[in-house]
């Protein structure tokens, strides 16, 4: 049984929201093993001798966070994808109405965790960057790359992951807005409209019948 042309577009939504997911989660968690595990988001650097170092990480849950939300979201996305592929190609591919609902509420949720991971990227790296800025050693982050670090080793592209993972982040949760919308619009479509009475309808045979049949009786 072919989608809803409305499903195929989420569908689709969702194949983008698992790559971008997907990057985010795998670039964060490349760039804290390249601070030895430790977290780089809302970190302070400091001078040690002609190089930088991490000297005061954030708690490695912060970046726990990030990275598994984003990359839950994303295996969330690819097992709805399949999930629907098979059922579209298989058995009857109709979402009922409380499995609709069930999708609205995880929309909601997923949206508010994107929006939370891209703001502590955003922030998060804007404050290790002000951090290492501060130093007076480069103008920039994405220059600060180029400088050695301690250990050796240590931040590597640091700047240009947590961009990726930034940029993926925002992009996911304008994806998910997007689906959550089209969800809307199939729960709206789906409602039962309100149409008045008809002649033949048998409420409007009933209700006729206890007007007219008191003046019959009175005539």
């Amino acid at each position: 049984m072919a989608l809803p042309w409305v499903q195929r577009i989420e569908l689709v939504l969702f194949a983008a929201a698992f790559l971008c997911g997907a990057v985010a989660a795998a670039t964060l968690t490349r760039t804290q093993g390249s601070f030895s595990g430790s977290c780089p988001l809302y970190g302070v650097a400091a001078l040690n001798a002609s190089s930088l170092a991490l000297s005061r990480p954030s708690a490695p849950s912060l970046c726990y966070f990030v990275a598994g939300t984003s990359g839950f979201l994303a295996l969330y996305c690819l097992l709805l994808l399949l999930f629907w592929v098979y059922s579209s190609c298989i058995e009857d591919s109709h979402r009922g109405p409380v499995g609709l609902r069930i999708a609205l509420v995880i929309s909601a949720i997923a949206i508010f965790l994107v929006l939370v991971s891209a703001c502590i990227l955003r922030f998060g790296t804007n404050s290790l960057c002000t951090s290492i800025i501060s130093l007076n050693r480069t103008i920039s982050c994405s220059e600060a790359q180029k400088i050695p670090w301690t250990p050796p080793g240590t931040a590597l592209k640091f700047y240009s992951n947590l961009h990726n993972a930034e940029t993926a982040s925002w992009v996911d949760l304008v994806l998910w807005c997007v689906v959550l919308m089209l969800q809307v619009m199939q729960w709206k479509s789906e409602a039962t409209p309100y149409r008045p009475l008809e002649r033949g309808d048998p409420e409007w045979s009933s209700e006729t019948d206890a007007l007219v049949r008191p003046h019959l009786s009175h005539s």
